[in-house]
């Protein structure tokens, strides 16, 4: 059994706790050595069965981002009528993607007949394909902010349009639309919370003890 180092473990939970969600990018493209050791970092993700349900299509170019960034204005503008007033404003002046500015974009799809019609452990919690594809996401994420390289995740996207412009098959799930690229900064709260728009709940009050609502004991 391997054991790590002190120093080892305080790299990993500052990898974790200074992640964030990067939306304005440098133009340096990313080397192709950094990009395959992420893809390794999110290839090496737990998934049920070992199905490895996953796939991700690397996306360089100009064309394909400039239609995927209108897709994104379009929900984006249905997704501000949600809000009124001070919140409207607040929203619009939030910049929640980086399409066309980031070297790379990202589609990481999940196959969800991989592996055949019975996957062991997928029998009673069929989602658990689309569960592993999100920790294979979360590798990804944590091995670029390791590396210095940011992402986004841009969630503000119809599914089935971007289905058509990737040319991705019907029973082919997209997961995840993510911008890679280095950050111009890393800052040290999430910009959500920066901005007011939400804070993190103490983490107390999200852990129960042995029954749901119930006080967890030390």
């Amino acid at each position: 059994m391997t054991e790590f180092s002190h120093a080892e473990r305080a790299a990993l939970y500052r990898v974790i706790e200074s992640r964030r969600d990067v939306r304005a990018f440098r133009p340096d493209p990313v080397p192709e050595e950094a990009l395959r050791r992420i893809l390794g970092a999110a290839h090496h993700a737990p998934s049920v069965g070992l199905m490895q349900p996953w796939n991700f299509v690397v996306i360089r170019s100009a064309a394909t981002k400039a239609e995927v960034k209108t897709l994104f204005l379009r929900e984006n503008a249905r997704a501000a009528a949600n809000y009124a007033g001070p919140r409207a404003a607040l929203y619009r002046s939030l910049k929640l993607e980086g399409i066309e500015e980031a070297p790379l974009n990202l589609c990481v799809t999940c196959d969800r007949t991989r592996a055949g019609p019975h996957v062991l452990g997928r029998n009673t919690i069929l989602d658990t394909d689309l569960y592993s594809t999100c920790c294979a996401i979360q590798n990804l994420w944590l091995a670029a902010r390791a590396e210095g390289i940011g992402v986004g995740w841009v969630s503000i996207l119809d599914s089935d349009d971007l289905r058509r412009i990737l040319a991705i098959p019907t029973h082919i799930v997209p997961v995840a639309y993510l911008c890679l690229g280095y950050a111009r900064e890393f800052f040290d709260d999430p910009e959500l919370e920066r901005r007011g728009w939400a804070s993190r709940l103490p983490l107390d009050s999200l852990v129960y003890g042995e029954r749901w609502g119930q006080p967890a004991t030390a």
